[in-house]
C-alpha cells in the first residue's frame, strides 16, 4: 500500500511539472502542437521508437511558413528555429549566449568523458578548444597524411578483393572496419588490422557506443524529469574505465613524450607539454565588468575524453556518410564516373601516387561528398542551449535560460526554397557557381561559428582518401 501511495504520489508530481510549462510558448505567440501531459510532444522520442530528428522534421514542414515553431520535450519548451538569420544570429552573432550544445543535461559537467571539446561549454570549451585547434592545421594535416593513405590502400585491397569473389558485400560494415583502422592507426597508433578480421571489434564498438538499451531510455526519461536523480548516473559508465585505462597505457608507452608518429595522441601530448591553458573567461566578470581569467591543466583524465570524442565522433560519422556516398554513386552511374574521371586525372599528375595535394584536387569527389552529407546529414538536429535570458531579434521573442535551441539541419538540407529537387543527388550543387547562391547557414553537416566542427578538415580528408 505504501509503494504504491509513492508510485502515485511521485506519478502526480511528475505530471503536474510537465504540464506547468505548456502555456510557454502560447504566451509568447509562438506556435505548436499540442502536447500531452509527461512526454510533451516527443512521446515516441521517449519510448525510444523516433528519433529527435523525426520529430523536428515533421514539425518544420507541418508549420512550414514560421520562423520558429514551439516543441515541448517532456515539460521542457524548446524552439525550432527555421530562419536562416536567426540561425546565423546562434550560431555566429550571439554565440556567447548559445555556447553550450546542450548535449549535458545539467548545468556542470562532472562525468569525465563528457570533458571534451564536443560535450564541454562555457569556459572549459574555450580552454579546451584554443588548444586544440591548432592540432588540425594544414601542416598538422599533411602530417597525419601518410598514416591515413596507408589505412585507404588497405580498404582498396580489400575492396578489390571482395569485389574479385562476386559477392555481396555490406558497404557500412566495410566502410566502418575502416574507420576503426583509421582511429586506432591515426588516434592511438595501434595496428588493429580491422580490415581483415571479419570478425572486428566494430560491431562491440558500435553497439557500447551508439545502439540504444533500456537503460539509455530510463535514463533519458529520468534525466528530463528528475535530473537531481539522473545526475547520479553516468551516460558513458561502460567505456569510461576502458578508456582512461587505454589512454594511461599509450600514454606511458610513450614516456608522456610525442613519438614522432603524427597521431592524434602525438598532437594531444603536444598540447599537454605548453603546459597552463589561460583564456578570458565568457561565463564570469568582474566587479568593473571586464571577463576574469579562466585556466585549464590537461591531465590523463581530461586527454582521455579527447580521445573517447576522437573515437565516437570519427567512427558513426564517418561509416555512415562514406557508406551514403557510396550508395548514392551506385544509383547515379553518371555522377559515379565522373568521379573516377576527376581522381584519374588528378593521379596522372602526380605518377598514380595519391598524397594530400592529390586529394584537395580532386574537386568533383569533394562536391559529391558535400553533396552526399546534405542528403544524410551526420546530425540530422543541431541544439544550443540559452545561457541567460536574451531577446531574439528576427522573429521577436524572448526566451529564459536553460530553454533549448534546435536547429533543424536535415530539414533545411532537404527545403526546396534553397536547393532545387533537393532528393537528387547533383554534386555540381557545391561548384563555385552554384554555392555562392546558395544562401549562407543552410548548409550544416559540420555546425557553424566558433563551435563548427574542430575536426571538419581531419574528415573530409580521412573520407575523401
Amino acid at each position: 500500500m505504501i509503494t504504491l501511495t509513492i508510485v502515485f504520489v511521485v506519478l502526480s508530481l511528475l505530471y503536474y511539472y510537465s504540464i506547468t510549462s505548456f502555456k510557454y510558448w502560447k504566451t509568447k505567440g509562438i506556435k505548436h502542437d499540442k502536447p500531452v501531459p509527461l512526454f510533451g510532444n516527443c512521446l515516441w522520442y521517449f519510448m525510444a521508437k523516433k528519433s529527435l530528428t523525426d520529430i523536428v522534421n515533421k514539425t518544420y514542414w507541418k508549420y512550414y511558413n514560421e520562423k520558429a515553431v514551439g516543441l515541448f520535450r517532456g515539460g521542457r519548451p524548446e524552439l525550432i528555429i527555421k530562419d536562416l538569420e536567426t540561425i546565423k544570429h546562434v550560431f555566429v552573432t550571439d554565440f556567447v549566449t548559445f555556447n553550450s550544445r546542450g548535449l549535458n543535461y545539467h548545468e556542470d559537467i562532472s562525468e569525465p568523458m563528457m570533458k571534451n571539446v564536443f560535450f564541454a561549454k562555457g569556459d572549459l570549451w574555450r580552454l579546451l578548444r584554443q588548444r586544440m585547434t591548432p592540432a588540425f592545421t594544414t601542416s598538422k594535416l599533411k602530417g597525419m597524411f601518410p598514416l591515413i593513405m596507408d589505412r585507404a590502400e588497405k580498404l582498396q585491397a580489400r575492396a578489390l578483393a571482395v569485389a574479385a569473389t562476386g559477392q555481396v558485400v555490406d558497404v557500412y560494415r566495410l566502410m566502418a572496419r575502416y574507420a576503426i583502422d583509421f582511429i586506432a592507426t591515426c588516434g592511438f597508433g595501434l595496428d588493429i588490422n580491422a580490415l581483415e578480421q571479419e570478425d572486428s571489434p566494430v560491431d562491440k564498438l558500435g553497439e557500447i557506443f551508439f545502439k540504444s538499451s533500456i537503460r539509455d531510455t530510463l535514463l533519458r526519461f529520468i534525466n528530463y524529469f528528475i535530473p537531481s536523480i539522473g545526475k547520479r548516473f553516468k551516460v558513458f559508465n561502460n567505456v569510461e574505465v576502458e578508456m582512461v585505462t587505454l589512454t594511461k597505457q599509450i600514454l606511458e608507452q610513450r614516456n608522456y613524450e610525442p613519438s614522432g608518429r603524427n597521431d592524434f595522441v602525438d598532437l594531444l601530448l603536444e598540447c599537454k607539454k605548453k603546459g597552463l591553458i589561460v583564456v578570458e573567461s565568457i561565463e564570469h566578470k568582474k566587479p568593473d565588468g571586464s571577463p576574469e581569467i579562466a585556466t585549464l591543466e590537461l591531465d590523463d583524465v581530461i586527454l582521455a575524453s579527447q580521445i573517447f570524442i576522437f573515437f565516437a565522433a570519427g567512427f558513426e560519422t564517418s561509416s555512415s556518410t562514406t557508406s551514403y556516398t557510396l550508395h548514392l554513386l551506385a544509383y547515379y552511374p553518371e555522377v559515379q564516373r565522373k568521379v573516377q574521371e576527376d581522381i584519374d586525372r588528378v593521379l596522372s599528375k602526380y605518377g598514380n601516387k595519391l598524397c594530400y595535394d592529390a586529394v584537395k584536387e580532386m574537386t568533383y569527389l569533394e562536391w559529391a561528398f558535400k553533396e552526399s552529407m546534405r542528403i544524410h546529414p551526420a546530425g540530422g538536429v543541431s541544439m544550443r542551449v540559452c545561457a541567460q535570458k536574451t531577446h531574439i531579434p528576427n522573429i521577436n521573442t524572448t526566451i529564459d535560460k536553460g530553454v533549448r535551441v534546435l536547429i533543424p539541419v536535415y530539414a533545411i538540407h532537404h527545403d526546396p526554397k534553397y536547393f532545387d529537387n533537393p532528393e537528387e543527388f547533383r554534386p555540381e550543387r557545391f561548384s563555385p557557381e552554384e554555392f555562392s547562391k546558395i544562401p549562407k547557414f543552410c548548409y550544416l553537416p559540420f555546425g557553424e561559428g566558433p563551435r563548427a566542427c574542430i575536426g571538419e578538415r581531419l574528415a573530409l580528408i580521412q573520407a575523401l582518401a
